[in-house]
């Protein structure tokens, strides 16, 4: 069984997704074991709780320096014996100590197809103000690996998404999540429980499902 660790900072949409479709068993091989949190207050601690998972707060400004904070999350995955990290609207940068220590085995959710609208700096609704800004017709999300490169890891899956005449950045927001992001992120999280995700250079190769 894949030990799955959900990273958050806020509600936790996402990782309501996850549970749900964990609980349907369409994420067969795989088991949410831990939730993290970067604030105390993240209503996805609650969501967590409600659904029997674990939890714990990590916060990078308790911790003297980068490498600290990632020294410490490191030891708390590994000592829960998780074997794939999701970030699950996680806000708080990770440094290359913990992206080393699981090469292969933390996987992100965009809100926009990749390479648009991505690295430094954009996250949350700001990515589709810029996508609202530029007059693109179609945006979406994407689902893929991380490696030290902010957004620049290997791309597991894209969903193309509608923009519409008179969308706001938060309706485009959520209909991004709704046709795109809860889609892709469980479906994604199944296809590396049952190994069929394999990285090779920056692209991922997926098996086909088996009948």
């Amino acid at each position: 069984m894949v030990r799955i660790a959900v990273l958050v900072s806020g509600g936790g949409t996402n990782l309501q997704m996850i549970l749900d479709k964990a609980a349907a068993g369409k994420i067969p091989g795989g088991e949410v074991a831990l939730v993290v949190s970067s604030r105390k207050t993240a209503y996805a601690l609650e969501r967590a709780k409600a659904a029997g998972v674990e939890t714990a707060v990590l916060r990078r400004k308790d911790f003297a320096s980068l490498e600290a904070f990632d020294d410490a999350m490191v030891a708390l995955l590994r000592e829960k014996r998780i074997d794939l990290v999701v970030l699950g609207g996680y806000l708080t940068i990770m440094g290359e100590g913990f992206i080393r220590a699981f090469a292969g085995r933390i996987m992100n959710v965009h809100p926009a197809l990749i390479p648009s609208f991505c690295g430094k700096g954009y996250y949350g609704l700001r990515v589709h103000e810029e996508a609202l800004a530029r007059g693109v017709k179609v945006t979406g999300a994407t689902v893929h690996f991380v490696n030290e490169i902010t957004d620049g890891g290997p791309i597991i899956a894209q969903k193309a998404v509608a923009v519409m005449e008179g969308d706001t950045p938060e309706i485009l927001q959520r209909r991004v999540m709704e046709e795109a992001e809860w889609i892709l992120l469980p479906w994604a999280i199944a296809q590396f429980c049952q190994g069929r995700l394999h990285i090779e250079g920056n692209r991922v190769r997926i098996d086909a499902e088996k009948e």
